[in-house]
């Protein structure tokens, strides 16, 4: 078979799975605003986005809650697959992920020190804090995970990723206990977008977009930093350039996405190796299809913690959790050579 064919056959399967996914991606965003604690018919979740009516209760509730929380699932879903994917295409590590990686419990951190601290705090100085407070939690684990004599391994990385995630999680936990931040802080690592509005949304959207794009830019790079660092450069990349802007571009989604939904963690682990099964290796295509197939495995994730003890809500990073441990155990145990 010629290469051009399997380059169209490659293309022509990209489009199939991204045209299903994009489709699936609607279908469950329309039932997680017509369903949930009042299930509603689509018909009034329509209205109520095309003739909203003020004085009408289910549009309130449609507008007011139910549409910012499903933008907020897709926003969150689609940044954190986008990290998982880079992540795992740069480092060559199948279980890189920003949660295991310890970037998101550095942001966590930072955003206990404002509760804290910064009881008067704005919005975007909280999002700026958990984008610093990832950033330090990354250099901790890229400093740690390349000790020793054999410098950083994707294993090493993996092992110094989970204890720093370790470490910070217990400082928030001092914190929380220190200053009596209890319940609010609780609720909030738990992961949940029952609370997202439209104005923390539009302030968190230009970042969203900027390293959504800046992500597909650099998917050409990402795909040739995945033969390996040392063939990269004779191919002559520019591989220290191309980690800065990726790790700059996961620090920024990592970050709104812990303000927006809290710490969640799994989906930057699952949705990359699904979206990898299903259009190849080539990470242009990875990438965006690891947006789609991740706001979709959210949105469904927060639809069904809604859903499955009802008029009571199971959050967002129980229900991620319950499907992503298992998978984590899969991958270690399909890997286990590499750990030995």
């Amino acid at each position: 078979m010629n290469a051009p064919l399997v380059k169209l056959r490659g293309k022509a399967r990209f489009a199939m799975y991204m045209l299903g996914g994009c489709i699936l991606l609607v279908l469950v965003s329309a039932a997680s605003i017509a369903f949930g604690a009042a299930d509603m018919s689509m018909s009034t979740a329509w209205a109520a986005i095309v003739h909203f009516d003020p004085a009408v209760t289910e549009h309130n509730i449609i507008r007011t809650f139910r549409v910012p929380r499903t933008a907020a699932d897709i926003m969150v879903g689609c940044s954190l697959a986008i990290c998982g994917a880079i992540m795992q295409g740069t480092t060559r590590n199948s279980l890189a992920d920003s949660g295991l990686m310890g970037i998101s419990s550095g942001a966590t951190f930072s955003i206990a020190l404002c509760m804290a601290f910064l009881p008067d705090r704005t919005y975007v100085t909280t999002m700026i804090f958990a984008c610093l407070g990832a950033a330090v939690a990354t250099g901790i684990t890229y400093f740690v995970a390349s000790l020793g004599k054999r410098g950083m391994t994707p294993q090493r990385l993996v092992l110094a990723g989970i204890s720093i995630s370790m470490l910070f999680g217990a400082f928030s936990q001092y914190i929380s206990i220190r200053y009596r931040l209890g319940q609010a802080l609780a609720f909030w690592t738990a992961g949940a977008t029952a609370g997202a509005k439209w104005e923390e949304l539009a302030l968190v959207a230009p970042v969203f977009l900027f390293g959504v794009l800046v992500a597909l830019a650099l998917s050409p790079s990402v795909t040739v930093m995945s033969l390996g660092e040392d063939v990269a450069s004779g191919l002559g990349l520019k591989t220290r350039v191309v980690q800065g802007f990726s790790t700059i571009v996961v620090l920024l989604l990592t970050g709104i996405s812990v303000i927006v939904v809290g710490p969640v963690g799994f989906i930057g682990l699952i949705t990359p190796h699904i979206a990898r099964s299903l259009v190849g290796v080539d990470y242009r295509y990875i990438i965006p299809a690891s947006g789609v197939f991740g706001a979709l495995l959210t949105v469904s994730a927060d639809l069904v913690g809604r859903l499955i003890n009802k008029p009571f809500e199971t959050p967002l990073g129980v229900v991620l959790a319950v499907i992503g441990v298992p998978y984590f155990l899969y991958l270690v145990r399909k890997q286990r050579r590499e750990f030995e």
